[in-house]
């Protein structure tokens, strides 16, 4: 019988380089620009924010909406529905800063399956200023957010995000989120990003208006069932490029239990499969305990396992120093996160190819591929 220990090994030294260069490529590319900044100094922005209900951390984020060290700036809260329990936080912190230009818009417009996007729609065709950023509501915003975005406007560019960050978990599947959205997906969004493959992240994006309602408006990412993947698409099919940030922002997580990680999880899976299934086809070996655990049956020895527990440790030891090096949340349990995290992923990648529905907010949604509701005429000025 031949002995197997030895392709399997090498097999793990395959993935090793992948995942260890994957992160060593991510560290490059965080913290540093890559070119000088093509956005015109001080342009006037319009920071929209869409808004549903309160969170844990509303009105911390959206206190730091107003304290933006940039000289001009309007901001426009949307939200959908005129009874949400957010509208009274909002029209007291409008009073509360006379100073900056700010406004709140009630009502949206059903053009699409996307609720965020409804909800923006308003809220970009009313922006005065030609430079547009929109932002969730639970993305922290730092005095220079504004600044760091425009820095990462290059020649060639159509699309500036930034990924977000978990950051203040509480409790052990807090820290697993974090571990899914710092470690694995966002070093990955980095990695492709060098290699010329950037991807949208709906999160925070920063937009030039003319640019984008030359192509419909904001209507135009009612394509997909994600406007980040909808944006992806219609930037690089106009022979622009999505740029990240040097340094992404963070999204305070507090409170998370099992269910709620699982189905935020479960819900961005599958819309990355049905909008780039090519690339979301090998995130079943995303993480190192699959493809460890494989190396170890292959192998079928002692050499197997000892050379598995190596990939694991290897990886994992880089995926914190990938942490450190950013100034990530870290702590003593992020061991435990990992392999949690790892032992998720084959389960949600499975999961994500049984089933197309999902739920976002209470909205039941079909992520099937389907003719885009673009019907209705789009008044970029109305």
């Amino acid at each position: 019988m031949i002995d197997a220990t030895v392709p399997a090994l090498s097999f793990g030294a395959l993935l090793a380089f992948v995942q260890i260069g994957s992160i060593a490529v991510a560290g490059q590319r965080l913290g540093r620009s890559h070119g000088p900044s093509r956005f015109p100094a001080g342009a006037p922005v319009s920071l929209v924010r869409p808004l549903r209900g309160l969170e844990a951390y509303s009105e911390e984020m959206l206190t730091q909406s107003f304290r933006l060290d940039y000289p001009a700036y309007e901001l426009i809260f949307c939200v959908a529905d005129p009874g949400d329990p957010i509208v009274p936080m909002v029209e007291c912190l409008i009073a509360a800063h006379p100073h900056v230009p700010a406004r709140l818009i009630l009502g949206d417009e059903r053009v699409s399956a996307n609720p965020k996007l409804n909800n923006c729609l308003r809220g970009w065709r009313s922006a005065a200023h030609d430079w547009v950023v929109l932002a969730d509501s639970n993305v922290a915003m730092p005095p220079d957010y504004l600044q760091r975005l425009q820095a990462a406007w290059r020649g060639g560019t159509g699309l500036v995000c930034s990924t977000p960050v978990g950051a203040r978990p509480d409790g052990l599947m807090a820290e697993v989120e974090c571990a899914f959205l710092n470690t694995l997906q966002a070093r990955w969004q980095y990695a492709a990003e060098a290699f010329g493959l950037g991807f949208a992240q709906g999160k925070s994006m920063l937009w030039h208006k003319a640019f984008l309602d030359q192509r419909g408006g904001l209507q135009a990412l009612a394509t997909e069932i994600a406007e980040d993947a909808a944006a992806t698409k219609l930037v690089r099919a106009a022979g622009r490029r999505v740029h990240l940030v040097a340094s992404p922002f963070e999204q305070p997580l507090g409170r998370r239990g099992f269910a709620e990680v699982w189905a935020r999880q479960l819900r961005w899976a599958r819309l990355r499969r049905v909008t780039f299934p090519l690339f979301f086809a090998p995130e079943i070996g995303s993480g190192v305990l699959l493809p460890a655990l494989l190396v170890a049956v292959w192998a079928g020895s002692l050499a197997g396992i000892a050379g598995a527990a190596g990939l694991v440790a290897l990886c994992y030891g880089a995926e914190y120093r990938l942490a450190a090096r950013a100034g990530w949340h870290r702590s003593p349990r992020m061991l435990a996160a990992f392999l949690v995290r790892d032992a998720l992923i084959p389960a949600i990648w499975l999961g994500a190819w049984v089933q197309s529905a999902i739920v976002w907010r209470g909205n039941a949604m079909d992520v099937r591929p389907r003719r885009a509701a673009v019907d209705r005429p789009y008044a970029p000025t109305a």
